[in-house]
């Protein structure tokens, strides 16, 4: 508890003092980098999956691992998988379906599990987030005492449903990546949950110390507004809270969430419209926050982990993303000031479709495909 506290006291200082540049005003653009072909890893297949999108590690070492069709399996370190039962029906289609996981603060304890899904409903397809209890008899597994904690409000969209999780350093609070559903407008719109990213109660209410939390329904919840495709979140070791999500032509961002402010879609954006339509840019809009770091060229980032381990200690501190146009593994390094830029770009031959970093310091991966193998990556030998 004490390294908690720590780390959001760090937050709080780094984000008092960080200039315009990193919260609010100039953007680093990553550009168009080469992809090396000679990482510092070696790289071990484990298993394979039809479509998986999110890695959630155990204390044990074992992990679990999401299906976009609607699929949860518990995997070993050797690629022995079981099939949860008692997994919901979602509806399956482009980016919708079984989407992240991520184990409680107390799972050690509680055994309990978080997950986000796209399912149909009255008022068109939603978001959800459900909890559960992982428990296991006689070499099975399941989701036991099964309960939706939050959906998205209002139902209805097309792709783009965001669904990552993340939690607070004290693990008293959750944070949920809210896409906009291919509807740009509503990420604008206070009363719509979509373009959000929500700050939540372990239970899926508002707590009472957020932004607009006296005016009750989806405002209560949000905590920052004005986002695409957020398909990364995730604290760094520092305390602060980091966001990336996808641009429509050019201009994927890393962002750093402060607690109130709008990132601006879909009035404000550093790539243009796939018609080729000009969006405005950031700079032109102050009042918005402006990514730390964008692409243009995009990468389609997918998964975010931020590094801590003994395995690759020249990454410590660093974010870890998976590239999904770029088939590759991204690494970004921090400078003295906090400051982030993209230092390492590795090509992988797949989509990265999620980063985990293991206990052991091994990072996993699992690429984006109907054949997409999860992978443990350890340094080469010398």
């Amino acid at each position: 508890m004490v390294r908690r506290k720590t780390g959001l006291l760090l937050a709080a200082l780094i984000s008092a003092f960080l200039p315009l540049g990193v919260a609010e005003g100039q953007s680093i653009n990553a550009g168009e980098r080469p992809a090396s072909t000679n990482p510092p890893f070696a790289t071990q297949t484990v298993a394979e999956f039809n479509t998986p999108w999110a890695i959630a590690l155990l204390p044990d070492g074992r992990m679990l691992v999401t299906e976009k069709p609607g699929h949860i399996f518990l995997v070993g370190q050797d690629g022995t998988k079981v099939e949860l039962d008692n997994v919901p029906g979602v509806a399956a289609s482009g980016q919708n379906g079984m989407l992240d996981i991520a184990i409680a603060p107390d799972f050690a304890t509680s055994g309990t599990v978080y997950f986000t899904y796209v399912a149909p409903s009255d008022g068109g397809d939603r978001l959800f987030l459900s909890r559960a209890k992982l428990q296991e008899a006689n070499g099975r597994a399941t989701f036991a005492g099964s309960k939706v904690i939050w959906r998205q409000t209002p139902g209805g969209g097309g792709g783009q449903p965001g669904g990552i999780i993340a939690f607070d350093p004290e693990g008293k609070h959750l944070f949920l990546t809210v896409g906009d559903r291919m509807r740009p407008s509503s990420a604008q719109d206070p009363k719509q949950a979509r373009g959000k990213l929500l700050r939540l109660n372990l239970d899926g209410s508002a707590p009472t110390d957020n932004p607009l939390a006296a005016k009750g329904g989806v405002e209560a919840e949000t905590w920052t507004t004005g986002h695409r495709n957020p398909y990364g979140l995730a604290f760094a070791p520092d305390g602060r809270l980091w966001l990336h999500e996808m641009g429509p032509r050019g201009g994927d961002e890393l962002n750093l969430i402060q607690e109130g402010k709008n990132y601006g879609w879909p009035l404000v954006s550093n790539g243009d419209e796939y018609s080729g339509a000009p969006i405005p840019r950031h700079d032109t809009r102050r009042e918005f926050a402006a990514p730390a770091v964008y692409w243009t060229p995009v990468i389609a980032p997918a998964g975010l982990a931020f590094y801590e381990g003994q395995m690759f200690k020249q990454w410590q501190g660093s974010a870890l993303i998976g590239g999904l146009a770029v088939r590759a593994l991204v690494r970004i390094a921090f400078d003295k000031d906090g400051h982030p830029d993209e230092a390492e770009r590795w090509a992988m031959g797949a989509r990265i479709r999620d980063v985990a970093v293991a206990p052991d310091g091994a990072v996993w991966l699992i690429e984006d495909s109907k054949t997409g193998r999860l992978l443990r990556l350890t340094p080469k030998a010398k």
